[in-house]
């Protein structure tokens, strides 16, 4: 068990909940159990304080600061937004504690071409049938967890057999940017290294991948803050407050008020949506 003391500002279950991430468990003592990437956490938030047990411990703290993005001021970036447009002002203080999770860039890929047309349910047992089938298994507290599979453990694995984790016709799909990603070892960390734009247009050039799904790749697992997806709950705010309609028109917008952090406030605008 490990302790992070004094993390202020901090909401565990929204930044769990706000649809960063699929695979997560919310235990009867309020906690969280998590896949991580290689790893299970189970994390507790009380009194500022952060309680993370693992079955790995080998520099967890660090891997919880930045999975959770702890040391990043939301403070300074939610009084930007506020400055920008106080019209907002409502919807970034029903989210303060919401932080913007760092997830695993091949899970995130994978998990979000499931996603295209499909509900949470859905999605996560598809990740979880991929994972229980070629991933490694981990036991903790008493149960069994599979990690996601590396591309490695995936190469070789045809759309027939992704179709057997219930993926649907997002089979040839998966298939395909498996491949993809074993041909170029730097694949996944290029993105680390250019522009958003850039990026954009690389994920778009890849079948089962529009702009939707390129969106939630780069903002949830590449934390690229100037991208964000646009759906059916960020559509209503946006027409509410802006009376603006249609995709393009809600990101040319978006990106004219928020700028570098557009990504963020349309992740507000989501959450606090679909919770009103």
């Amino acid at each position: 068990m490990v302790e992070i003391k004094n993390i202020k500002n901090f909401n565990l279950n929204d930044t769990v909940t706000c649809g960063q991430i699929f695979r997560y468990q919310k235990e009867d003592d309020d906690s969280y159990t998590i896949i991580l990437k290689d790893r299970v956490i189970n994390v507790k938030y009380d009194g500022n304080n952060l309680y993370v047990d693992s079955n790995n411990e080998e520099n967890l703290k660090e891997v919880i600061l930045k999975y959770f993005d702890l040391d990043r001021d939301y403070s300074k970036i939610n009084k930007i937004l506020v400055e920008k447009d106080n019209s907002i002002k409502e919807i970034v203080e029903s989210c303060t504690g919401l932080k913007m999770i760092n997830s695993y860039p091949f899970e995130t890929i994978i998990s979000y071409i499931i996603s295209a047309n499909n509900s949470v349910p859905s999605i996560k047992k598809s990740v979880d049938m991929i994972s229980q089938n070629y991933g490694d298994k981990i036991s903790f507290r008493g149960r069994d967890y599979y990690l996601f599979p590396t591309p490695e453990e995936l190469k070789g694995i045809t759309a027939s057999e992704y179709r057997k984790c219930s993926v649907g016709f997002r089979d040839k799909y998966i298939e395909e940017i498996v491949k993809v990603i074993n041909n170029d070892p730097n694949y996944l960390e290029n993105f680390n290294h250019i522009d958003s734009l850039s990026s954009f247009e690389i994920l778009l050039k890849e079948k089962g991948i529009g702009p939707k799904v390129a969106s939630c790749i780069l903002l949830f697992a590449y934390q690229k803050f100037d991208v964000f997806p646009v759906d059916t709950w960020v559509k209503k705010v946006m027409k509410e407050k802006y009376n603006v309609e249609g995709e393009k028109n809600i990101r040319e917008q978006a990106k004219k008020i928020y700028g570098e952090y557009s990504g963020i406030a349309i992740q507000y605008m989501f959450h606090y949506g679909r919770n009103r």
